[in-house]
């Protein structure tokens, strides 16, 4: 546990001001007392993994914030089923499965988070979405209770759900047996699709909009505006993927709220929607 512990280093954007506390648990009954210290201290907590689709303001966070990753990275196949805990990197979930042989997830090897976060907030990528393969989550809520939770008892939407006040530590998933030639060929065509259309390069959270539904993405919206390359301070619309906004070295907060904001006015005038965001705003 560290105290007053600056978040850039444990975000994808880097970007990122002090959290009071951050913990980083080795199993399950670190996370139920870093909760503890959140409740007798009165503090608000955070669970975070790789820290991907979330922005930390400049201000930092005035609690307890909870990194997900060793020690609740657990990876098992049991016949095509995979328990798999939170702490597990989505690129390396869909990784292991493609080379056991089990489809499902392999879409998901671009996705820059954990699994706990990418079931908390229904993560996706090339029409694939957790839902489609979760079967049950393990969650912890806020007093410490750990509790299993089926698939159908859980609303998902697009890039949400309806889990409340929990930190996920681990999930079912089922999957399907298929030749890993041909899920490594598909991963391989949809990374060199990645790399060529995305700033893999350069610190980001992932996108940043959701997609409005209809025919046209937020990305192809905030281009037809010709905001790419729209820069505030060190935080720039990525030339290569409109929706994606990227710290070019020395962004703040600040600069990307401002660019986000930016953003969305042009986009509401020009073409009349109304963008919403995917990345979580976090801190003071």
């Amino acid at each position: 546990m560290l105290e007053n512990e600056p978040l850039a280093a444990s975000t994808t954007y880097r970007i990122g001001g002090p959290a009071r506390f951050l913990v980083t648990p080795a199993d399950a009954d670190d996370v139920a007392k870093a909760l503890q210290l959140a409740q007798d201290r009165g503090l608000p907590w955070l669970a975070i993994g790789l820290g991907s689709n979330v922005l930390v303001k400049d201000g930092g966070f005035p609690g307890v914030v909870i990194r997900v990753g060793k020690g609740l990275d657990r990876f098992e196949m049991k016949g095509a089923t995979a328990i798999v805990g939170a702490g597990v990197a989505t690129p390396i979930l869909a990784r292991r499965t493609a080379e056991a042989g089990f489809a499902g997830v392999e879409r998901f090897r671009g996705i820059p988070g954990t699994v706990g976060g990418g079931v908390y907030m229904n993560a996706g990528a090339h029409g694939a979405e957790f839902a489609e393969v979760l079967t049950e989550v393990t969650v912890m809520d806020a007093k410490g209770r750990v509790r299993q939770i089926a698939r159908k008892q859980i609303s998902f939407k697009y890039r949400s759900s309806n889990l409340g006040n929990v930190i996920v530590l681990e999930a079912k998933l089922a999957l399907i047996e298929e030749p890993p030639a041909k899920l490594k060929e598909i991963q391989d065509k949809l990374l060199r699709w990645r790399k060529a259309g995305t700033p893999f390069d350069q610190p980001n959270c992932g996108s940043v909009f959701k997609n409005p539904g209809g025919t046209r993405t937020a990305g192809a919206l905030i281009d037809e505006c010709g905001l790419k390359g729209y820069t505030v301070g060190g935080a720039q619309v990525s030339t290569m993927h409109a929706n994606y906004i990227v710290n070019t070295g020395n962004a703040t907060a600040s600069d990307v709220l401002k660019v986000i904001e930016h953003v969305r006015k042009t986009v509401a005038k020009k073409t009349g929607v109304e963008l919403e965001l995917e990345v979580k705003v976090i801190g003071v």
